[in-house]
């Protein structure tokens, strides 16, 4: 078969086909009585495997060897070749990801493109005091909502994430739902950032999404959600901030929290039910008892006082001062102003 049809018949033009041949990557088995190149079924063959390497990246070189050895085993250069076309794919999104953003910041001239780039630069500069930097000099100015939600949910210095978070507080609707939506994501680290970050949005625009978090997965994810849910006035969030203080996990926050759910809303039965319970179940165990009498002490002295007075009579000194100090302090205001005695 003459060059013309193999080209016709392969999709591989004589002009690759002549480079082939120079190369020894394909080389035609025979030539007619006028010098012609003349294709074997095999070389149609050979051709049909080298545009088969060729498109899984392999380099003409790369198929040559492999096609040149018998003992030549695939597993190692199939790695690379997947590690760079991962590469590749990533950089191929960042800069998808970056003409989005510019697009979406709506430039009205090269001076505004201009800007969003320098902006994209100071947010994922290397040094951390850099970026910190640009999103507070830049948060005047307006930050696009996909970038500064991008970045909340990606930066992993605390003191370049508080000043995101600080920033997403001030942002746009749009933004904020970019971030809340992260409470979704597979990696566990961007639905911590996430969770954190809308935890410090004002409004109950982000609550369903805090609510939600409460069954994640992760622990970490689940308490940060609580404490903002019971900071908001949720009683979804009792069960683990209860947990959170016999685990001594961020016990403090976690008492203040359904203190101020107690206090403020009309859960204070509900609370006090559960650190009852939770009483209940670890009453041999001296230190959850004393981070729970502790928490007794966030309570409206109404539903929790004769608690306290059982608890004052408790084994462990430290958990009967607690107790016995609170319900002087309830009995002492009662008694300045009988007025204040539901305190």
């Amino acid at each position: 078969m003459l060059i013309g049809e193999v080209a016709r018949r392969s999709g591989v033009s004589t002009r690759m086909l002549r480079h082939y041949d120079a190369l020894g990557l394909v080389r035609p088995t025979g030539r007619t009585t006028g010098g012609y190149r003349e294709y074997s079924t095999e070389d149609i063959r050979r051709i049909f495997h080298v545009e088969s390497l060729r498109s899984l990246g392999l380099s003409l070189r790369q198929i040559g060897r492999a096609l040149a050895d018998p003992g030549f085993t695939p597993s190692d250069l199939l790695g690379d070749l997947i590690r760079w076309a991962e590469d590749r794919l990533e950089r191929e999104r960042e800069l998808l990801d970056r003409l989005r953003t510019v697009d979406a910041s709506a430039p009205s001239g090269w001076q505004d493109v201009l800007r969003i780039v320098e902006l994209m630069h100071g947010l994922t500069a290397p040094s951390a005091g850099s970026r910190q930097r640009s999103v507070l000099t830049s948060a005047e100015e307006g930050v696009p909502a996909g970038l500064l939600a991008g970045q909340v949910l990606a930066e992993s210095d605390p003191h370049v994430a508080g000043a995101l978070r600080w920033a997403l507080a001030r942002a746009g609707d749009e933004a904020v739902a970019i971030v809340a939506s992260g409470v979704y994501a597979e990696d566990v680290e961007v639905r911590r950032r996430a969770v954190l970050a809308v935890a410090e949005v004002p409004g109950d625009g982000v609550t369903p999404a805090l609510v939600d978090a409460l069954d994640d997965a992760d622990p970490t994810v689940r308490r940060y959600a609580a404490v903002a849910v019971g900071a908001r006035g949720g009683a979804a969030a009792v069960p683990i901030l209860v947990a959170m203080v016999v685990e001594g996990t961020n016990d403090v926050e976690a008492a203040e929290t359904l203190g101020t759910l107690a206090w403020e809303s009309h859960d204070a039965d509900l609370v006090m039910t559960a650190l009852v319970d939770a009483l209940e179940a670890h009453a041999t165990d001296v230190e959850v008892r004393r981070r729970l009498t502790q928490a007794l002490v966030e309570m409206p002295g109404t539903v929790a006082r004769d608690v306290l007075l059982r608890s004052a009579d408790d084994d462990d000194r430290v958990v009967a001062l607690i107790a016995s100090t609170q319900v002087a302090t309830l009995d002492d205001r009662s008694h300045r102003d009988p007025g204040d005695a539901v305190l």
